[in-house]
C-alpha cells in the first residue's frame, strides 16, 4: 500500500509540473499570411538609415550626452512619419522619452508597443565602416542602433503609418512608448508607467525588445525558432573592496589588498551558482523539442524527468545557454594602485550579476558572502532588482503574439524563454501581467553577435518582415 501511495504522489507531482509547463507552450496556430499592403521595404530602410545617422548615444554622465542629437531625432520622426504624428497624440516625458496614444474609441485595455532610440557607444570597437553612416549595401542597413533598437522603432512606425494611411482605427487604444535612456537603465520607461498609472490605465499587453527569430541555436531543432521572452533575469551590481595601509612596492606585504581580492574573484569563478531548469525554460524545451528529429523528440518529451541532466547540459552548451539556467557573475572592472611603484591601499572589482528566476537580490548576496568567505572583503551593493514576474502565456494576448510571428515566419517554431538581459519592459510588469519581449526580425548568429559590438546591421528584408509583424498585430487586436 505504501508503494502505491508513493507512486500516486509521484504521479500527481509529475502531472502538476506538466500542467505548469504546458501553460507556457504557445498555441498551435496557422494564421493567414501578414498583409504587407502599404509597406515599402526600400523606403523603410532609407528612413532607418537616416535615423541611424543621428548619434543618440546615451551615458550616465549628462555632460557626455549630445542633447541636440536626441532633439534632432525626435524632430525627424515628425517629418518622416507625418500621418502618425497627425493622428496619434504625442507627449515628451522627462528628458526625451516619447509616449504616443492611438485612440480607438474603445474602453478596452490598451496595447503598448515599446522601443528605445538611445544607443551604446562605439569607442574602442573595430568597425569596418563609419558606425553612424547608415550605409545601405547589398540589402543590409549598417550602423549603431540598426537592430538595438532603432530597427524595432522604425518597424513599429512603418506599420502604424501604413494603417493610418489606410484609414484603419485599432480595436483598442495603442500606446507607443519610446525610451531615450534604456541603455543606461534610465527613467524614461518608468515615467511612462507612472503616466499610465496616474490615468488609471492597465495595459492589455506590452511588447518590447527581447528574443528574435534565429536558426541553428537550439540543439537538434532544424529551421527557424522564434523565442518570446516571458520574463527577464534580475540585475545586481556589486563591488568587492579590500583595503590595506599601502607603502612602497619595494617592500611588499604578502596577502595584500589585490591578492585578497584576487582570491575572492577566483572563489566566485570556481563556485558558480547552481544550474537549475526553471519551468519557463522547460516550456521552451517542450515547445522546441516537438520540432526535433524523432530520437531527440523522445528525450525532450521526458524533459521533466531529466531536469537536472538537461540543466547541466545547457550550462555547458555555450554562453547563452548557460545564462538561461543559472545566475551569472561577470567581473567587468578591476582597480588597484594608481602608481606602478606604490602598494594598493584599496583594490576593487565590479561584478555584474544576472539573477536567475527563483532567486532574489538578497539570496544572491547571501551566497556570494558564503563563497567569498573572507570578512576582509567588503561587498558593496551599487544597485539591483529582482527577476521580473513571469508573464501569462495562456491568454489571448500571447496567442495574438504567436499568430503574428507565424504570419510572417510560418515555419518557425515559437517558444517561450527567459531574457538574460535587462529591458525597459520590466517596469511595465507593475501594471500588466502580459509583458512580452520579442524583436520580430530573423537574424543570423553573426548579426546577433554584433549587438553592442562592431558592425551592427540588419537586413532590409528582416526589417520589412518586422513591420509586417506589427501590422498583423495591430490589425487583429
Amino acid at each position: 500500500m505504501r508503494g502505491v501511495l508513493v507512486a500516486a504522489a509521484c504521479g500527481a507531482a509529475v502531472t502538476a509540473v506538466a500542467r505548469r509547463v504546458a501553460r507556457f507552450v504557445p498555441p498551435d496556430v496557422s494564421p493567414a499570411p501578414a498583409d504587407l499592403e502599404g509597406l515599402d521595404a526600400a523606403a523603410a530602410a532609407e528612413r532607418l538609415a537616416e535615423l541611424v545617422r543621428i548619434p543618440t548615444v546615451s551615458s550616465k554622465d549628462p555632460a557626455e550626452v549630445d542633447t541636440a542629437a536626441f532633439a534632432r531625432f525626435r524632430e525627424r520622426l515628425v517629418e518622416l512619419y507625418p500621418g502618425t504624428h497627425r493622428v496619434l497624440d504625442r507627449e515628451v516625458l522627462g528628458d526625451g522619452a516619447l509616449l504616443y496614444r492611438w485612440r480607438s474609441g474603445s474602453d478596452a485595455p490598451p496595447l503598448v508597443l515599446m522601443a528605445h532610440y538611445d544607443v551604446v557607444p562605439v569607442a574602442g570597437q573595430d568597425w569596418s565602416r563609419d558606425p553612424f553612416s547608415g550605409a545601405i549595401e547589398d540589402g543590409v542597413v549598417h550602423g549603431r542602433g540598426a537592430i538595438d533598437d532603432k530597427g524595432a522603432l522604425v518597424a513599429i512606425l512603418e506599420a502604424v503609418e501604413s494603417l493610418v494611411a489606410a484609414g484603419v482605427t485599432p480595436a483598442r487604444d495603442v500606446y507607443l512608448s519610446f525610451g531615450d535612456d534604456e541603455e543606461v537603465f534610465g527613467v524614461g520607461a518608468q515615467l511612462a508607467v507612472e503616466a499610465l498609472t496616474a490615468r488609471g490605465i492597465r495595459p492589455w499587453a506590452v511588447l518590447d525588445e527581447g528574443g528574435a527569430v534565429v536558426s541553428g541555436v537550439f540543439p537538434g531543432v532544424p529551421g527557424q525558432t522564434a523565442v518570446v521572452g516571458l520574463a527577464e533575469k534580475g540585475l545586481l551590481d556589486v563591488e568587492l573592496v579590500t583595503t590595506d595601509p599601502g607603502g612602497h612596492a619595494s617592500a611588499p606585504v604578502p596577502g595584500g589588498a589585490p591578492a585578497r581580492l584576487a582570491r575572492a574573484i577566483l572563489r566566485i569563478e570556481e563556485n558558480p551558482f547552481p544550474a537549475r531548469l526553471h519551468d519557463v525554460v522547460l516550456g521552451m524545451i517542450d515547445a522546441l523539442g516537438r520540432h526535433a528529429p524523432t530520437g531527440l523528440r523522445a528525450v525532450f518529451a521526458h524533459a521533466e524527468y531529466l531536469r537536472p541532466l538537461l540543466a547541466r547540459v545547457l550550462s555547458r552548451a555555450g554562453r547563452e545557454a548557460n545564462a538561461l539556467v543559472r545566475t551569472t557573475v561577470a567581473v567587468t572592472q578591476l582597480e588597484g594602485s594608481k602608481a606602478r611603484n606604490v602598494l594598493a591601499t584599496r583594490a576593487r572589482a565590479h561584478l555584474n550579476i544576472r539573477i536567475a528566476l527563483g532567486e532574489t537580490v538578497q539570496s544572491t548576496l547571501d551566497r556570494l558572502r558564503r563563497v567569498v568567505a573572507d570578512p576582509e572583503v567588503e561587498l558593496r551593493v551599487i544597485g539591483g532588482t529582482d527577476p521580473s514576474p513571469i508573464s501569462r502565456a495562456d491568454n489571448q494576448a500571447f496567442a495574438l503574439v504567436t499568430s503574428a510571428v507565424r504570419s510572417v515566419y510560418p515555419d518557425a517554431a515559437v517558444a517561450p524563454y527567459v531574457m538574460v538581459q535587462a529591458s525597459d519592459s520590466r517596469h511595465f510588469s507593475r501594471i500588466c501581467d502580459s509583458v512580452y519581449r520579442f524583436m520580430p526580425f530573423d537574424v543570423t548568429k553573426e548579426e546577433l553577435a554584433a549587438l553592442h559590438a562592431a558592425d551592427e546591421r540588419i537586413s532590409v528584408a528582416a526589417l520589412h518582415r518586422g513591420a509586417g509583424f506589427y501590422r498583423y498585430l495591430l490589425r487583429h487586436l
